[in-house]
């Protein structure tokens, strides 16, 4: 089977045909001289200009946004700190509290 290709439009293309269709020329001539593939995806440009402004033109990355990056080692902040301690002293305290009742166990049956 084979891919179909979509067409890519550079974001000075699509500012140009968008100020020609607001100035008033008709959206099937535009698209037409453009060998757009219908006047309706000249029409959803213009008003994505409208409501977006002309940034909105403007090609959209490809791809997964890169995820936050961790700071850089030993520049944690200091709620990463404080949860890494709370987690310590969390599983600290679960050890302890094993132990305490191994003795006691220990003590009863002697």
């Amino acid at each position: 089977m084979t891919k179909r290709v979509r067409p890519s439009y550079s974001f000075e293309f699509k500012l140009a045909l968008v100020e020609r269709f607001l100035a008033g020329e008709p959206a099937t001539a535009l698209a037409e001289e453009a060998e757009l593939s219908s006047p309706t995806l000249l029409k959803t440009w213009a008003r994505t200009y409208r409501d977006e402004g002309e940034d909105a033109l403007r090609p959209k990355p490809k791809g997964r946004p890169r995820g936050l990056s961790a700071p850089p080692p030993g520049e944690e902040s200091e709620l990463e700190r404080l949860r890494r301690e709370n987690e310590y002293l969390r599983a600290q305290n679960a050890y302890l509290g094993k132990l305490r009742a191994l003795m006691d166990q220990k003590r009863r049956t002697r």
